[in-house]
């Protein structure tokens, strides 16, 4: 049985941000594992164990630095590891026709895992293509997954604390949310161990990609800026609560 871990190299959220060229970032900056991706990775371990003759390997379409990316997702748990290298960012459209040649080019997957969602472009679609491009069912947000004969169990956190249960074939795609599990963080001996094992690199060009009818293209990035200003509301109690009630009701219009 083999698992592949779908996972994105993507910038520090601590990281102080540079727009270099109107659009696209300074990458001289801190770059990890997704953090929704080590979710994906810890659960795959998970089943590892759980399963017999299981095989966890994570995919990744990135630039060679990414190799770091992917040896932290093996000192998580992940048996090995393929990089599709490239020299420039791809949209959700490319990058799941590269993520599907390169799993079909290595084995036949029995699970397909990954996190709900990047937290740089927050697009929420590579999963979905990728499933599409397999013909595999799919789902996102999973908070638990049971796997038993061929299919997989699995709980989607909606809105409000509610929960679907949905029954999926296998294989099939899931996205993990941030309720899946604690992610396993690796001790020394672990990333010692990550160190010696394969990262397989794939051009991107060497593979059979069909070059999709559309594309999503990046024309300006522009920073944040904090419009909010702050408010003191003084008097007493009764002086306050007044102030407040007005401010929601008449400038923040939610009540």
């Amino acid at each position: 049985m083999k698992i592949y871990v779908c996972v994105k190299h993507v910038p520090d959220s601590a990281a102080t941000i540079t727009i270099k060229d109107q659009n696209r970032i300074d990458e001289n900056i801190t770059f990890l594992l997704n953090p929704y991706d080590e979710h994906a990775v810890t659960e795959a371990a998970r089943l590892k164990k759980a399963l017999p003759g299981v095989e966890v390997i994570a995919v990744c379409l990135a630039k060679p630095a990414a190799e770091n990316t992917l040896r932290s997702a093996m000192a998580m748990g992940a048996d090995r590891s393929i990089l599709i290298t490239t020299d420039q960012d791809h949209d959700s459209l490319v990058t799941a026709r590269a993520l599907k040649a390169a799993i079909e080019g290595d084995g036949q997957p029995s699970l397909i895992l990954g996190g709900k969602e990047s937290i740089d472009a927050e697009g929420m679609q590579t999963l979905f293509r990728l499933a599409r491009l397999f013909s595999m069912p799919a789902a996102v947000n999973v908070v638990k997954i049971t796997v038993e004969d061929a299919h997989a169990v699995v709980e989607c956190e909606k809105e409000a604390g509610a929960r679907d249960v949905l029954k999926l074939g296998l294989p099939c795609v899931l996205g993990a949310g941030r309720g899946l599990n604690t992610p396993r963080y690796p001790t020394l001996p672990d990333i010692m161990k990550a160190r010696k094992k394969e990262v397989k690199q794939i051009p991107l060009n060497s593979l059979a990609v069909e070059k999709p009818a559309g594309a999503v293209e990046i024309l300006e990035l522009t920073p944040s800026v904090e419009t909010r200003e702050p408010k003191e509301l003084t008097g007493d109690a009764d002086a306050v609560a007044d102030q407040l009630v007005r401010i929601l009701r008449d400038e923040a219009k939610v009540v």
